[in-house]
C-alpha cells in the first residue's frame, strides 16, 4: 500500500471523525470513592452482588498495588479461566489465552487499552508483540463468553481491557521508585490538574533490568522499557447536555536482549539460567505511538461515546534462526533437533555453545544464520458507542450499540545476515544482507453490535448480535503477480442472562457464536475458526463472602493455528495457517474471596481461584504444524493446563500490609499428537511436557501517611526453576527469585 493511499485513507478517517461526535470511554464509579475510570463496561466492586450477565472480572488499583507486578502473566494468574505460557520471565511479550484457546502471542483474545484496540494490527496480524506497560495501569477488566461480544474481532475466548490513569478533578501526583535483584530499576511518576475546565495528566515509566541469564562468552540479557503518557480534556455543559472532549498521546519504546533459543534438557538441569554463545547478538528494538481524539456526550439517559484513534508500531528483532554451511545454505538439522539430540549433532551443538569455531581444521564450516524480523504496523479507526436506558411496560432496558471503521496494516521487511563463531564470540562477517520475507497485509473492517439488556423482576436477559465485514489484502513486494484480495462477512449472535435468587445470590447463563479471522494471505482452503460457546454458573455475595462458579463448553466447528517464529520454528512454514477440524473445550472456573476480621485493627483477606480445562480434538489427522503433529481423536490441545489454582492470603491494618500469593499450573503438553523420532523416523514419539510450576510471591508495605509508603516484595520466594516452554527451540525457565524494595509518595 503506497504512502499516498495511506494518507488518503487517514484523511478520510479524520474527516469522518470531525464530522461526528468523537470520543472516549464511559465512567465507572467506585462505591467507596467517587473516582472516574475509563472503561468498557460497568463492573461493580466486591461489596455487593454483581448482576451483569456473562463472566467478567475487575482487577482494581488496590489489587494491583498489593504486589506491584510489572508482568501481566503474574497478575492474570489470579483470574479464573486464563491460561498463559511464559517465555522470557519478565512478561515482555505476553502469551495469554482464555478458556483453552492458544495463548501464543495473545492472538486469539481482543486486547484493548481504554476501550480501544491496542494490538499493532488486530485484524491483519493479531500476534501482540506490543503490550502496554502494566506499571501505569490502574485497572484491568477481563470479559469471557457472551460478555465479550461487543469487543471483536476475536470473540472465541474473550477480551482484556487495560485502564490507564484518569485525569484528576484536583491537583494530584505521585512518584514510585524501586530497585531489585539483577539490576532491576523502576522510576514512575505522574502529575495532573484542572485549569479553567481544561484537565491534564502527564505520566512516565522507566523499567530496566540487567537480566537473570548468563551468556556464554559474556553479553547482556536484560531490557529497558520507557513509556510516556499525556492526556488532556475539556468539559462543558449546554442546554442540559454534558460534553467532554479528550486527547490522549502516548509513546513507548523497548530495547531487550532476548532470544528464542533455549537449552538442552541436560544443560537446563545443570544451569537453567545459561544462554549459549550464539545468542550474544540477540536484540529487540521497538517503538510504539498512539493518538486518540475523544468526545463523550451525556443527555439524560443517553450516552454517546466516540473515539478517533491511530497506533503506530515498529520493531526489529535480531536473533538466531538456524545454521549455514560454507555455501550459506541452511543445514538439514534444525535448532530444535540439535537441542533435542545434541549427541547426534555434536559439531553443530559445539558451534552454538561457542566451544567450536565456525572454521576449524578438518571440520566442515558452520555459520550462524542471524535473522532480523523488521516490521512496521499501523492501526487506525473511528469507533462510536452509545447506550440508552428506558422503561417499556414493566421492563427496564439498557440498549447498547456500536459502530467501528478500522484499518490496519503490517509490512514485513525481514532479512538475514551471516555471523561466525570464533573463540566463543559471535561476530558479523560483514557480508551483504539477504532479504527474505517482503510483503504487506492490510484490512479494512466495518463492525457493528447491538445489545439490549432487559430486566423484568429478578431476570436480566442480554440479547445481542455482532457483525463483521472485512476486506483483506496481501501482496508480495518481490513478486507483483502474488496478489490476493478477499472479503469476509459474518454475524455473531449471543444470549446471556442473570437470574437474581435473592439479594445475595443469583444464576448466570449464556451462549454466543465465536469467531477468529483468517490472515489476509490465507486462501479459502483455510476455514474460518468458529465456535458455539456456552456457560452456566452462579454467584454469591453477602458483603463478607464472595463465591462464583462457572462451567463452560466451547464447541469448535474448526480450530485453526498459524506458524510463527515464537511457536513453530520452521522457517518454511512461517505465517501459514492450518485447519484442526472439530474441537471441544470444556471446564469449570471457581473463585472464592473473604475477609476475616482478626481484631479491631487487623483483617485477614484471603481468596482462592481454581480452573479446570480440557480440550480435545474430535478427529484424527496428520498435520505439518509443529504443535499438532499426527493427531488421534481425543488428543489434548497443547499448552492448555488441565488444573491451575492460585491462593492469596494477607494480614492488613490501616497502615501496614503483608500478602502472600501461591500459584500452581499443571504440566503442559507441547504437542497434541506424535512425531517421527529423530533417530528412528519410522517410530512415532510424543514430545516432552513442561514442568508443573508452583510459585510463591510475598509482599509487604508500610504507610507513613503524608510521608509516603515503603514496600518490599519477593517474587518466586523458593527460587523454583522449571521448564515453562520448549517452543520454539529448547528449554526455557521462568524468572528466578527476585527481591525488590520501593518507595511511593502521592500528593
Amino acid at each position: 500500500m503506497t504512502n499516498t493511499h495511506i494518507l488518503r485513507k487517514s484523511a478520510l478517517a479524520i474527516a469522518l471523525g470531525l464530522a461526528l461526535p468523537t470520543a472516549f470511554a464511559q465512567e465507572l464509579k467506585s462505591d467507596q470513592a467517587n473516582d472516574e475510570l475509563e472503561h468498557i463496561q460497568i463492573l461493580s466492586h466486591y461489596d455487593k452482588l454483581r448482576t451483569e450477565a456473562g463472566s467478567a472480572t475487575l482487577i482494581t488499583e488496590a489489587d494491583l498495588e498489593k504486589f506491584e507486578y510489572d508482568d501481566i502473566h503474574r497478575l492474570l494468574s489470579k483470574v479464573p479461566g486464563v491460561n498463559i505460557r511464559e517465555e522470557d520471565g519478565y512478561g515482555l511479550r505476553p502469551n495469554i489465552g482464555f478458556r483453552g484457546v492458544t495463548p501464543e502471542r495473545s492472538k486469539k483474545i481482543t486486547i484493548l487499552e481504554d476501550g480501544v484496540l491496542i494490538g499493532p494490527s488486530p485484524y491483519s496480524a493479531p500476534a501482540a508483540y506490543y503490550f502496554p506497560v502494566i506499571t501505569r495501569v490502574t485497572g484491568v477488566e477481563v470479559f469471557k463468553g457472551p460478555a465479550a461480544i461487543k469487543y471483536g474481532p476475536q470473540t472465541v475466548a474473550g477480551t482484556i481491557n487495560l485502564v490507564t490513569r484518569q485525569i484528576p478533578e484536583f491537583t494530584e501526583g505521585g512518584i514510585d521508585v524501586a530497585v531489585g535483584s539483577d539490576g532491576y530499576q523502576k522510576v514512575h511518576g505522574h502529575f495532573g490538574s484542572v485549569v479553567n475546565n481544561v484537565g491534564f495528566l502527564l505520566e512516565g515509566v522507566s523499567l530496566k533490568a540487567d537480566g537473570f541469564k548468563e551468556i556464554d562468552g559474556g553479553g547482556d540479557s536484560g531490557f529497558e522499557k520507557n513509556d510516556i503518557l499525556a492526556k488532556f480534556n475539556y468539559q462543558l455543559s449546554e442546554d442540559g447536555i454534558d460534553h467532554k472532549f479528550g486527547l490522549k498521546l502516548s509513546y513507548a519504546d523497548e530495547v531487550s536482549n532476548e532470544t528464542y533459543l533455549g537449552l538442552t534438557d541436560d544443560d537446563f538441569a545443570q544451569n537453567p539460567y545459561r544462554r549459549y554463545a550464539a545468542t550474544q547478538p540477540a536484540l529487540m528494538d521497538t517503538k510504539h505511538t498512539q493518538v486518540i481524539f475523544s468526545h463523550n456526550l451525556e443527555y439524560k439517559d443517553l450516552s454517546v461515546t466516540s473515539r478517533l484513534y491511530r497506533n503506530d508500531y515498529e520493531r526489529a528483532w535480531l536473533k538466531l534462526g538456524g545454521l549455514l554451511d560454507r555455501r550459506l545454505n541452511a543445514l538439514d538439522a534444525s535448532l530444535s533437533s540439535i537441542l533435542a539430540k545434541p549427541e547426534k549433532y555434536e559439531l553443530e551443538y559445539a558451534v552454538i555453545t561457542g566451544k567450536q569455531d565456525s572454521v576449524s581444521d578438518g571440520q566442515p564450516e558452520i555459520y550462524l544464520n542471524m535473522g532480523t524480523n523488521d516490521r512496521a504496523y499501523y492501526s487506525q479507526g473511528l469507533q462510536i458507542d452509545a447506550t440508552y436506558e428506558f422503561k417499556l411496560f414493566d421492563t427496564e432496558h439498557k440498549l447498547s450499540s456500536g459502530l467501528r471503521f478500522h484499518q490496519d496494516e503490517i509490512e514485513r521487511k525481514h532479512f538475514e545476515e551471516t555471523y561466525g563463531m570464533r573463540a566463543g564470540k559471535a561476530f558479523n562477517l560483514g557480508q551483504d544482507i539477504r532479504p527474505t520475507t517482503r510483503n504487506v497485509e492490510s484490512t479494512d473492517a466495518w463492525s457493528v453490535y447491538l445489545e439490549d439488556q432487559i430486566t423484568f423482576n429478578a431476570l436480566t436477559l442480554g440479547l445481542g448480535v455482532r457483525g463483521e465485514l472485512m476486506k483483506m489484502h496481501h501482496h508480495e513486494n518481490t513478486d507483483a503477480s502474488n496478489w490476493l484480495d478477499k472479503t469476509t462477512r459474518i454475524w455473531l449472535p449471543g444470549l446471556s442472562g442473570f437470574y437474581k435468587l435473592n439479594e445475595e445470590s443469583g444464576l448466570l447463563f449464556g451462549v454466543h457464536k465465536g469467531f477468529v479471522p483468517s490472515a489476509p494471505s490465507q486462501t479459502t482452503n483455510i476455514e474460518l475458526e468458529k465456535s458455539i460457546n456456552y456457560e452456566f454458573g452462579g454467584r454469591f455475595n453477602d458483603g463478607v463472602t464472595e463465591f462464583e462458579v462457572v462451567g463452560f463448553f466451547n464447541d469448535y466447528s474448526n480450530l485453526k493455528e498459524s506458524c510463527g517464529f515464537s511457536n513453530c520454528g520452521n522457517i518454511n512454514q512461517l505465517d501459514q495457517e492450518f485447519n484442526g477440524g472439530e474441537v471441544d473445550v470444556y471446564g469449570v472456573e471457581t473463585q472464592f474471596a473473604q475477609t476475616y476480621p482478626l481484631n479491631l485493627q487487623v483483617d485477614i483477606p484471603y481468596s482462592f481461584v481454581y480452573t479446570y480445562t480440557h480440550g480435545e480434538f474430535k478427529n484424527s489427522f496428520k498435520s505439518d504444524f509443529a504443535q499438532w503433529g499426527n493427531v488421534t481423536a481425543g488428543d489434548s490441545l497443547p499448552y492448555v493446563p488441565k488444573h491451575q489454582f492460585s491462593f492469596n492470603i494477607g494480614l492488613e491494618s490501616s497502615n501496614w500490609k503483608l500478602n502472600m500469593a501461591i500459584s500452581n499450573i499443571a504440566s503442559l503438553e507441547e504437542m497434541a499428537g506424535t512425531v517421527a523420532d529423530i533417530d528412528n523416523p519410522s517410530e512415532q514419539v510424543r514430545a516432552a511436557k513442561t514442568d508443573r510450576t508452583t510459585t510463591v510471591d510475598l509482599s509487604a508495605s508500610y504507610d507513613f501517611d503524608k510521608y509516603g509508603r515503603i514496600y518490599a516484595k519477593i517474587d518466586n520466594l523458593f527460587d523454583e526453576a522449571n521448564i515453562v516452554s520448549r517452543r520454539p527451540y529448547g528449554a526455557r525457565p521462568g524468572k528466578p527469585r527476585q527481591f525488590t524494595i520501593g518507595y511511593k509518595y502521592q500528593f
